[in-house]
């Protein structure tokens, strides 16, 4: 028998079953491993923190690590993130630091970006993760750094849900060996300080969470050779703990100019000290400010619409900020800092309160859930005879009280002729009527029909329903969103980011709809019929909730401006928590609908760092497998 932290185990017989049943028994170490790194953290919650840091202490040895012995695959900072692009808003610190502290610095990108839009082509899945890795490689090129690793997860729409984003990337058919990955990883590159993004769940991609979780654990457990043991005994890797994690903190306001730098700073929400980067450093290599340095590498994704911004940043350099990063961990150790408890936490916020308190940092869940606003409601008629699809809102069709879309995100609209909008609904039968009329002074880009998808790309409407009002995430509720004018003529439909997305035609039998735009332009309307019957569940007249939504663009280089909402909290697309109540008086949905919503179809194609050219090339200099995978030492 072989005993491994307190885990009995057979002995295998050969090689081949042994390393299968490390990697079944992996993951239970590393759970115990990681209460061990718990249960210490909670031993340094009564010692006092010492001085906050500035950037010249990033590189920091740890104590107690492994002696470093410098290897190809080496860097002193390693970066993760959940698509590319997740670094360019900390390329301006990054290139500092290879210049000025002569710091390299090593990215990982859990996924390559499949599910997101495409603002030059009409590529999408793995051959769209291709052309975003070679955007990402291009522009990390401009801070001087050279490795970015892959470890060929799968993209899926945007969700605010880290959940969800486990079950797609470690759930059946795949391994759920990310964390695993990650820990390969930092072995492997023996950084001295890991940087990642913020983990908390508000208004924040489910991606971006999850990345971070998983590296702050990852962090945790890389210096314990009982994580992942068939790493150190098979592999050849040697145990590695960093010195300092940090992660993005995007909502922390501090100082602007050169002081912000060196300004010893707390940040309200958790009490963790900050770390600022200025971004109006100049650059001696290259003759510029790094914030135009940034810039330039952010116009390189293309495919996202970054090529849009300015290629100039006009902010005077006194007026510049600085990146501003969280630390969580100094010495290997975490931080101190107050904890305060919330009451009554949603699920996905008490989920997270959680995992906060297993990885031994539960000031990260102080304050995470907001104070939600309460949500609009509005009662839906039924009508005697169904309203007329034709893009008009003629006598009686729609008697209820009509709902004004206010801002939600971007630019505010100048004037209502700019960008406005008001939607009415009824209902007839077993089928829900949505008429949304639109002022709008410039049309944007008209898509092709066969690439009536990622609609806020161009002026589109988007309506969402959760039709037992109790959606935890999107993957359960229904959205589907009509573009109003197209290249080819006409209007077109499709459902994104919900329990079934693809054109409307396959996805949503009985969706119709109906668009009239106006000549010479100066908006348009959109008329929908949703049947109900096509709702992942019955639809509960009492409790149904939804969000209607615009995307205005002024545009022709396939990005918004605008958008608008009913109910504008947050992300308002993505967080059914914030929808609106749809009273539904008089309806009874059809006997034997269900009331649960069955398992979504969630797109999980994948671009493999096997066909990629940059990332075979970067495996044969590196030393380390394509994907970050089992190691075969010779």
């Amino acid at each position: 028998m072989t005993r491994i932290r307190g885990v009995f185990t057979p002995q295998p017989r050969c090689a081949q079953q042994r390393r299968a049943q490390q990697r079944r028994v992996a993951h239970r170490v590393a759970r115990r491993a990681l209460g061990v790194a718990v249960t210490a953290a909670s031993l340094l919650l009564g010692q006092a923190v010492g001085p906050l840091p500035d950037a010249n202490a990033v590189a920091a040895a740890a104590d107690g690590a492994a002696p470093h012995v410098r290897n190809r695959a080496h860097n002193d900072v390693l970066f993760v993130g959940a698509h590319p692009d997740d670094e360019f808003q900390s390329l301006s610190t990054f290139g500092q630091w290879n210049e000025k502290r002569r710091l390299s610095v090593g990215v990982a990108t859990i996924t390559r970006g499949e599910g997101g839009g495409n603002a030059v082509g009409q590529e999408e899945g793995a051959a769209l993760g291709l052309i975003r890795e070679r955007e990402e490689r291009q522009a990390v090129a401009v801070a001087r750094i050279k490795n970015v690793y892959y470890l060929d997860k799968p993209d899926f729409w945007y969700t605010l849900s880290a959940p969800l984003t486990r079950k797609v990337w470690d759930g059946p058919p795949r391994q759920a060996d990310t964390l695993e990955r990650l820990v390969r990883l930092i072995r492997a590159t023996t950084p001295r300080t890991v940087v990642t993004m913020d983990p908390r769940p508000f208004n924040q991609h489910g991606a971006h969470q999850l990345s971070a979780r998983m590296t702050i654990e990852a962090f945790h457990l890389a210096g314990d050779p009982r994580a992942f043991p068939e790493q150190v005994s098979d592999e050849g890797y040697r145990p590695w703990r960093p010195a300092r994690l940090l992660t993005r903190n995007w909502s922390f306001e501090g100082p602007k100019g050169p002081g912000c730098a060196t300004a010893k700073l707390r940040d309200p929400v958790t009490g963790l000290p900050q770390l600022g980067a200025w971004q109006g450093a100049w650059s001696r290599r290259n003759g510029t400010t790094w914030a135009q340095l940034e810039r330039n590498a952010a116009r390189l994704y293309r495919t996202q619409g970054f090529a849009s911004l300015p290629a100039t940043v006009t902010t005077p350099r006194k007026e510049m900020g600085c990146d501003w990063f969280s630390v969580l961990a100094e010495r290997g150790k975490p931080q101190t800092a107050p904890v305060h408890r919330q009451q009554r936490l949603r699920p996905v916020y008490a989920e997270f309160a959680a995992w906060a308190d297993r990885v031994g940092m539960p000031w990260l869940a102080n304050r995470a859930q907001p104070d939600y606003p309460t949500s609009p409601s509005t009662t839906v008629p039924a009508t005697s005879r169904p309203p007329r699809l034709d893009g008009r809102d003629s006598a009686g069709e729609y008697p209820g009280q009509a709902v004004a879309l206010t801002h939600w995100q971007g630019d505010k609209c100048a004037s209502e002729q700019d960008c406005s909008a008001i939607a009415r609904m009824s209902r007839h039968g077993d089928d829900l009527y949505v008429l949304v009329e639109v002022a709008d002074e410039a049309k944007g880009s008209a898509l092709s029909r066969d690439d009536c998808k990622r609609h806020w790309r161009t002026d589109s409407v988007e309506i969402a329903l959760d039709p037992r009002g109790n959606a935890q995430d999107t993957s359960t509720t229904f959205k589907a969103a009509v573009l109003p004018f197209t290249s080819d003529g006409g209007s077109c439909a499709s459902r994104d980011a919900d329990h079934h997305q693809g054109p409307a035609t396959r996805t949503a039998p009985g969706m119709r709809w109906a668009a009239a735009v106006q000549a010479p332009y100066t908006g348009y309307t959109v008329e929908v019929k949703i049947a109900l019957a096509d709702l992942p569940a019955a639809a509960d007249p009492a409790a149904m909730t939804g969000n209607i939504m615009v995307y205005d663009s002024d545009t022709q280089d396939r990005t918004s401006q605008s958008r608008l909402g009913w109910s504008t909290f947050g992300s308002a697309q993505a967080d059914p928590y914030t929808w609106g109540t749809l009273h539904l008086p008089g309806y009874s949905p059809p006997t034997g609908r269900p009331t649960t919503p069955g398992p979504p179809t969630i797109p999980m194609e994948a671009a493999r760092s096997s066909d990629s050219p940059a990332s075979v090339a970067q495996s044969r200099r590196t030393g380390v497998p394509l994907a970050v995978g089992p190691r075969h030492p010779h």
